[in-house]
């Protein structure tokens, strides 16, 4: 037998077994699961929830490895094998790539453990045992799947081979994500025959690759040999780390490589800096965009200007920067500035909506105040200036992430409280924690920094940086506005609220690594005109086409940040940031008035004119590119000059936020995939209730969002089909919110809405438990007045095809744009050939004027209880259909308008307009008795006092 000099060698084996053995049994783990799937139990594992063989021919992993025996036992037994192996595969790895004081390493070694341990969740814990567990586990795999992959190429030994390998595996892997989550999409949503198998087959790829990149290590582990040794005593041998020649030469050179960017020297404090100055750019981006949002409640209640608009100026405070005397103050004691910032966090504490409105405007004025000192102060530093800048635009993809996860709400708004989802107390803990933090090194403003620059125009970077923040502000402060501006009904032909905000969020993220690492692109001619390309064909096409410019112009808009901010800083930071965020104030305003236009002076002016505020801010931030480039901007060459240690661990720590932001959107987006499977109330008896509500936008009467509680009052009246108006949120001012996220996640409904928010109404919505097969957005004539929405969809109730209309129409004033609504609405309804139920807002009364036109022989409509008198806004007209009963519900404080209800059953002829007592009517007929009475939470059935049935 060999000897060495410790004593005789037993056992010795190449490394590169441990990657073979790990390789093998983790495919027959697999593939013999699935051979015997496919033998012993084919027509039950290719079943799904619409179909079975012949239109899916093919099985899911989950169907395959964990719904039945012995395929299951089989499955697991392979996999329990391969732990051994895997666990010695990362050992092996982290040797391989390990360096004296390097953190990547350890960090890519953890997520290996993780990555196995989170394996083993969901091999054991199948979808049969608990769905929701074995999703979780799955999903947090695939999460922890992408930092494993994007550190073992980043810590990749120089080996061709096995690189060129990697990358191929690797992309392939990514790759495969997209058509898998398409024909998912269409198997879950569209439900079309077959999608389920090509999906599968996209599945079962993902495996192959998965294990395929692993095995890669083998050409790595060949230079490693185990032996099992016959020793006496204990061993002498010292422990060296591995190290490739190329590394080695490269400690002597000068050039840094991109393995050198993610192998220097890291500390977790370090990390926790970083960290505390994203959730100060989150704590910016909360406060800002819970400005507008507190201001709209007044004009909204007064119905017009209320003078607390003038608020909107709060974010002109940098102006104060021109004083020498407050500079410095800002400057050397930004602690306390950014503490007097949390004014707009504790707004939460009051009950007033004035108080709230004046504490989120003191936080506007200190957070920019702040922020802008920072900005001057570090201008000498250029790593803690471009760890600040990334912070900021961390910060306002970590506010869309967050508003993502709570659907559309930012949890820490004023509006928000511990019993409408609000993680106020908690928010505010962190922000004061966060800021303590990042201010906790000494002021840098005490040290000697340049004269502002005295050479050219501080306008031109003011005008770009104003339009720039207007832009992100406006267009990615909610993952779901652009989705808003494309959408165009069903069938669904684009991107879904959920899961494809988070394609929004990716490309927010990409946007930021441009600016991060290739500035010099970012601020490029030609990178402008790719921008005003997809931002025109993001505003003239609905659809995937759209979103697809939308995507681009949001990644365009985050690169800017950088050069942006940094040429705004050669100027005094009063001149620059001053008027850049008055600037930014005139785009919101005029963001206001193109849908305002009848409530404000001057309003005409802008009446739907979105394409000339869009086209305004693209050439403001053409002025603002050239203002980055008139000065001689820094060649490639000399941004990589400046790339010093501490520099490139900043961007490090950023590029890690950013990683982890992505994460946790795109978990957010697989654990909030709609499930659509709804079913209605009263299925057995083919009862539909149908409902019309103005909703005020989602305010209630104090200012509270009211999501929670029209969810509370709408599940226990049991309705099925609800119309909601006032609901268009995708604004600044309305905080770029979307209320049906919340509303048809929490009660299990379909969601339309539309027109979209470039369309200029105030807007309209429907909530259906019935499946949508198609609708059509309208805008009604409107030549003087607010345009006037209206939906038109089909609807499958228990088989048989119903037009639901839900339609806001214009105000009083305008008489001449109400009748011609009235007879474009009438047109629409006799048009249509099926049974139809208007749901509706029609400013008349009964039996007068324009409600003739709604209930007439050419629409074909009647009106669900013509003696009802009371009525002047709200009406249910319906056709074709057997009404049982009618009800209005009083609103408590949620909104100014009550709640109309009818019910319908469907299949049956029209019935009298004889009323009957409701002991006469069966039980699966009546509406809830809850209501009756003094109701709940002050919702009860009134004008009646109580609903009304009719044979």
């Amino acid at each position: 037998m060999p000897k060495d000099k410790d004593g005789t060698v037993l056992v010795s084996m190449s490394g590169k077994w441990v990657s073979h053995t790990h390789t093998v049994t983790a495919y027959c783990g697999f593939l013999g699961a699935l051979i015997v799937g496919m033998s012993l139990h084919f027509h039950k594992i290719v079943r799904n929830e619409h179909y079975g063989y012949p239109d899916e021919w093919f099985p899911s992993v989950s169907a395959t490895i964990g719904d039945r025996y012995p395929e299951r036992s089989l499955f697991q037994l392979f996999i329990c094998l391969t732990s051994g192996p895997r666990f010695a595969l990362i050992f092996l790895w982290f040797l391989l790539t390990a360096r004296a004081g390097a953190f990547a390493p350890k960090f890519v070694a953890t997520v290996g453990l993780i990555r196995s341990l989170l394996c083993g969740g969901w091999v054991y814990i199948t979808s049969t045992d608990d769905h929701d567990y074995h999703d979780i586990f799955m999903i947090s795999y695939l999460v922890f799947t992408l930092p494993w992959t994007l550190g073992c190429l980043a810590l990749s030994p120089m080996n061709r081979t096995a690189i060129r390998y990697r990358k191929l595996l690797a992309g392939l892997f990514f790759g495969t994500l997209v058509p898998l989550i398409y024909f998912f999409i269409q198997h879950k949503v569209h439900k079309v025959a077959g999608a389920y198998t090509i999906y599968a087959f996209f599945e079962w790829s993902l495996i192959l690759f998965d294990v395929g990149f692993d095995a890669v290590t083998a050409l790595d582990f060949e230079g490693f040999e185990f032996r099992v040794v016959d020793v006496k005593g204990v061993s002498k041998g010292k422990n060296v780390a591995l190290s490739d020649a190329v590394l080695e030469k490269s400690k002597m050179d000068k050039k840094h490589t991109p393995q050198q960017f993610l192998t220097e020297t890291y500390s977790w404090n370090d990390m926790l800096d970083a960290l505390a100055d994203v959730y100060s750019g989150f704590m910016f981006w909360s406060i800002l965009t819970s400005l507008g949002v507190t201001i709209w409640y007044f004009p909204l209640w007064h119905m017009g200007i209320s003078g607390y608009e003038v608020l909107v100026m709060a974010t002109v405070s940098p102006f104060l920067l021109g004083i020498g005397s407050i500079r410095r103050i800002v400057v050397n004691h930004s602690r306390y500035v950014y503490l007097l910032s949390l004014f707009g966090l504790t707004a939460f504490t009051s009950k007033v909506p004035e108080t709230r409105l004046f504490s989120v405007a003191a936080g506007v004025w200190f957070t920019t105040l702040a922020w802008t000192g920072s900005f001057f102060a570090e201008r000498a530093q250029p790593g803690r200036l471009e760890a600040k800048v990334s912070a900021l635009s961390l910060g306002l993809i970590a506010s869309s992430v967050a508003k993502f996860a709570c659907r559309s709400n930012n949890p820490i708004w004023p509006i928000m409280n511990t019993a409408n989802g609000g993680w106020n107390k908690t928010g505010l803990v962190l922000a004061v924690l966060a800021v303590l933090r990042s201010t906790r090194k000494g002021p840098v403003g005490e040290l000697p920094l340049p004269p502002p620059n005295k050479s050219g125009s501080s306008i031109l970077p003011a005008i770009g940086l104003g339009g720039l923040l207007f832009g992100l502000h406006s267009l990615l402060s909610d993952s779901s506005t652009m989705i808003t501006w494309v959408w165009d009904g069903y069938p669904v032909k684009g991107p879904l609220a959920v899961p494809h905000g988070a394609y929004a969020l990716a490309a927010m993220g990409a946007g930021f690594l441009i600016g991060l690492l290739r500035e010099d692109l970012a601020r490029t001619w030609t990178f402008y005109g790719v921008g005003c390309t997809a931002a025109a064909i993001f505003y003239r096409n609905s659809g995937w086409i759209g979103y697809y410019g939308a995507l681009v112009l949001a990644l365009y808009l985050m690169a800017l940040v950088p050069s942006f901010i940094q040429s705004a800083i050669k100027h005094s930071p009063g001149k620059t940031f001053g008027l850049s965020f008055l600037i930014y104030n005139v785009f919101v305003l005029a963001h206001v008035w193109v849908v305002a236009y009848a409530f404000v002076p001057g309003g005409p002016l802008l009446r739907e004119r979105t394409d000339l505020v869009m086209t305004v801010t693209m050439l403001a931030i053409g002025v603002g590119i050239f203002a980055t480039t008139r000065h001689g901007p820094k060649s490639a060459r000399e941004l990589r000059a400046e790339d010093f240690p501490s520099r490139r661990r900043f961007r490090s720590y950023a590029v890690y936020s950013l990683v982890g932001l992505e994460l946790f959107a795109a978990s957010i987006a697989y654990m909030r995939f709609p499930s659509f499977d709804y079913q209605p109330y009263h299925e057995g008896e083919k009862v539909l209730t149908a409902g019309i509500w103005t909703v005020h936008f989602a305010l209630d009467n104090d200012m509270w969002s009211s999501e929670r509680r029209m969810r509370d009052v709408i599940k226990e009246l049991e309705v099925d089909v609800i119309g909601l108006l006032e609901s268009d949120l995708q604004r600044i001012i309305m905080g770029n919110r979307d209320m049906t996220q919340f509303l048809a996640e929490d009660l299990g409904m379909y969601a339309d809405f539309g027109p979209g928010p470039n369309k200029h109404t105030w807007g309209a919505a429907l909530l259906s438990k019935f499946p949508i097969v198609n609708s059509t957005h309208h805008l009604l004539p409107s030549p003087a007045g607010e345009l006037a929405p209206a939906i038109l969809a089909t609807l499958d109730m228990y088989g048989e095809m119903v037009d639901v209309l839900v339609f806001h129409s214009g105000q009083e004033e305008d008489a001449l744009d109400r009748k011609l609504q009235s007879e474009g609405i009438a047109k629409l309804m006799g048009d249509s050939p099926r049974p139809l139920i208007l749901l509706s807002y029609l400013v008349t009364k009964p039996k007068q004027g324009n409600y003739n036109t709604y209930v007439s022989e050419a629409s074909r409509m009647k009106d669900i209880d013509s003696s009802d008198w009371d009525r002047w806004c709200e009406y249910i007209l319906y056709r074709g259909l057997k009404r049982i009963g009618y009800a209005r519900v009083s609103r408590s404080t949620i909104t100014d308008t009550e709640i109309q209800l009818g019910k319908f059953v469907i299949g049956e002829p029209e019935g009298t307009d004889e009323i009957i007592p409701e002991s006469e009517v069966p039980v699966g007929y009546r509406f809830p008795d809850m209501f009756k009475g003094q109701g709940v939470r002050g919702h009860k059935y009134h004008v009646f006092n109580e609903p009304r049935y009719y044979r």
